[in-house]
């Protein structure tokens, strides 16, 4: 989440003592005289909240509120006065100030509206990037979700499979989603307007092979668990797509284990050696537990809106207690935690087993985590302090447990 912040004040002693208040509480504060200096900084891609006083000279507060809502509507804009002034504080909330603090306010009281302006900011904008991505078609962002390297990795590369027009191996671990990656990159391709065709491989012979293409001519054939195919059906599979006449892509999937297949011959290998040339790999859940919290959340607004019932509040406790375990279901266990979470059937904890040492060192992570938030009073910057952590490397491990600083203040 950005933690930008831009500081307007005339005065340029309240100015430096407000800019080193948003230093100490980690923002990234950029400071600015006058409505004149403030202009240029302001526009609708502003990734962060505006801080200014109301009585400045020439253009004042509330010009400046006008003048950022006409840029974006949504743009949070505090507004500052040491007035005491109830009328002018009715003013600045009627013209859509996202609140108004007396000075000197006290600090404190001051980090905790940024934030939430700054939550109000990214949410505003992370809704525009998705609605911006589903109205340009990509496939690929609207189904495949995660906030990780690892997750962002895998939707270039899906990206990357659909534009080549090729054939396509997707490898990996049990229910991490095979078919759903196959679906995302058909519909991100040239052909997507065209059949798609899902078939188990184990069920298919060398007679249903030839049919089965000509139907999905133009189109896509995804066939899984392509190791499970007979061998006839993979020696003539390899012949149809070795056939210059071939018009179909046939995206494979498979487990991560195919090299391994091969060489007990159950996959041939020059079948596997024709479709790896463009391979794309779904990392499990316990390589990327910074998307558990996303992947979750998403579940339960999709089992909410099937089961036609409220979605309900997931806790950081709840959060905490997905990402300290291991997942070998990977995304289709998640899947379906996440759907008894809202039948009320049981706790995402309940399904967990008696916790390894991987969830017991998250969950003592967790809770040194939590105690420094508490120990602080939720200043970020004084806990990762005490915990000798970088401010970066605090705030991926708070990201991870969806630990928010603000809940301890």
């Amino acid at each position: 989440m950005t933690r930008g912040v831009l500081l307007v004040d005339d005065d340029a002693a309240v100015r430096e003592a407000l800019g080193q208040t948003l230093e100490l509480n980690d923002f990234d504060a950029v400071t600015a005289g006058s409505f004149v200096e403030a202009k240029h900084l302001i526009d609708a891609d502003f990734a962060g909240v505006i801080v200014s006083d109301i009585r400045m000279p020439g253009r004042d507060g509330f010009h400046l509120l006008g003048y950022a809502h006409q840029q974006d509507p949504d743009l949070p804009v505090i507004l500052l006065t040491g007035e005491g002034d109830i009328p002018m504080a009715v003013r600045a909330m009627r013209e859509g100030a996202f609140n108004f603090l007396e000075k000197p306010c006290a600090p404190r009281e001051l980090v905790a509206v940024i934030e939430r302006g700054l939550r109000a900011r990214s949410l505003v904008l992370d809704n525009r990037r998705l609605r911006a991505e589903r109205e340009a078609g990509d496939a690929v962002a609207r189904m495949l979700f995660g906030k990780s390297d690892k997750a962002e990795a895998l939707r270039s590369k899906a990206r990357a499979a659909a534009g080549s027009g090729a054939d396509v191996l997707i490898t990996g671990p049990r229910g991490s989603g095979v078919s759903k990656v196959a679906e995302a990159i058909h519909l991100c391709s040239l052909r997507a307007k065209r059949p798609f065709e899902k078939r188990a491989a184990q069920m298919l012979g060398r007679d249903d092979l030839g049919p089965l293409m000509r139907h999905c001519a133009g189109g896509t054939l995804f066939l899984d668990r392509i190791d499970d195919m007979s061998m006839d059906g993979q020696l003539a599979l390899f012949d149809l797509l070795e056939a210059s006449h071939s018009d179909v892509c046939v995206i494979a999937g498979g487990s991560d284990d195919l090299v391994q297949r091969v060489q007990d011959g159950h996959l041939l290998a020059e079948l596997y050696y024709r479709l790896s040339v463009m391979e794309v790999r779904i990392p499990a859940l316990s390589e990327r537990p910074a998307d558990i919290p996303v992947l979750f959340r998403h579940y339960v607004e999709l089992a909410s809106e099937q089961a036609g019932l409220a979605a309900p509040e997931i806790s950081s406790d709840v959060i905490a207690g997905l990402v300290a375990r291991e997942w070998p279901g990977n995304a289709r266990a998640l899947m379906s935690t996440a759907m008894r979470f809202v039948l009320g059937l049981s706790e995402p904890e309940e399904d967990a087993a008696e916790p390894g040492l991987t969830e017991r060192l998250a969950q003592v992570e967790r809770s040194l985590l939590a105690e420094a938030l508490r120990t602080s009073s939720g200043q970020a910057s004084a806990a990762a302090k005490a915990l000798k952590l970088p401010r970066k490397t605090f705030y991926d491990k708070l990201s991870k447990y969806g630990i928010r600083p603000e809940d301890f203040r």
